[in-house]
């Protein structure tokens, strides 16, 4: 019976050991569902939008959309979720072009247009600052704001927290990506994270607004997540709960749009 038992706890733990090395090696096909566009590609957005391309120190060509307004007050600077591509975030454009708002959207690598793959955070907030370097000489930083939502509240985070826009704007945010793998799989060890994505750090560095939008009925990112982000930064961020919100479609809700108008105006 004890070596019964004893061969069912070892096949237990291989299974187990084996669950966690595919994790590992796999997070970046658990994390990003990117959707790929052919070079020649033809978007059919319906506000003025230019294509532009910026090449990493990897040899890699990013590629992003800038949406302009008819009377710019600044820019947005939105960094998407972790799937599909520019065919379709660029949908969310006009609601910040019809508030005269600039918007530049960037694909990460292997998204859309974007080149290459993805290897890793560190990776990605260089990427990321390549850009936006770019953009400080379209505009001022103080015509600047970052915006993230979902998987890009975490890179949004620590771009902002590396430079010095006029304000941050995430939308459904983690604590932490580690935090989040928690609360859903608490049985997975935090150790074989590659991806940290650490919120809560990044803001640390932030002396700038920040608005925190979540739906309280979030079923990718809890709801939670804001309400310990809020805690900690208490009188630094406005959290504004989306009641009867979910994950998708917050550009859409209008008590988001009418709270954006505030804070854009």
């Amino acid at each position: 019976m004890k070596r019964t038992l004893l061969n069912f706890v070892k096949i237990v733990l291989a299974i187990y050991m084996f669950m966690c090395g595919l994790l590992y090696f796999f997070q970046e096909n658990l994390i990003f569902h990117p959707q790929k566009l052919e070079k020649g590609y033809q978007f059919q957005f319906h506000p003025d939008f230019k294509e532009y391309y910026f090449k990493t120190d990897d040899g890699n060509l990013l590629h992003g959309i800038l949406f302009k307004a008819a009377n710019s007050k600044g820019l947005i600077f939105y960094l998407h979720g972790n799937a599909r591509s520019l065919k379709s975030w660029g949908s969310v454009a006009k609601t910040y072009t019809d508030l005269n708002y600039d918007v530049f959207i960037l694909d990460y690598r292997g998204f859309g247009k974007s080149e290459g793959t993805i290897d890793g955070e560190e990776q990605l907030f260089k990427d990321n600052q390549l850009v936006y370097d770019v953009l400080k000489n379209k505009y001022k930083e103080q015509q600047i704001t970052i915006l993230g939502y979902s998987i890009g509240t975490g890179l949004a985070s620590k771009l902002a927290s590396d430079n010095q826009p006029k304000q941050l704007i995430l939308q459904a945010p983690y604590y932490s990506l580690t935090d989040l793998v928690q609360h859903m799989l608490p049985f997975v060890p935090t150790a074989i994270l590659k991806y940290k994505f650490e919120t809560s750090q990044y803001l640390k560095k932030c002396r700038l607004p920040i608005f925190v939008f979540h739906g309280d009925i979030d079923e990718v990112i809890y709801y939670g997540s804001s309400l310990k982000l809020k805690k900690q930064f208490d009188t630094q961020i406005q959290l504004i709960t989306l009641e009867g919100q979910s994950h998708n479609g917050i550009t859409a809700n209008k008590q988001y749009q009418e709270e954006l108008k505030s804070i854009l105006n």
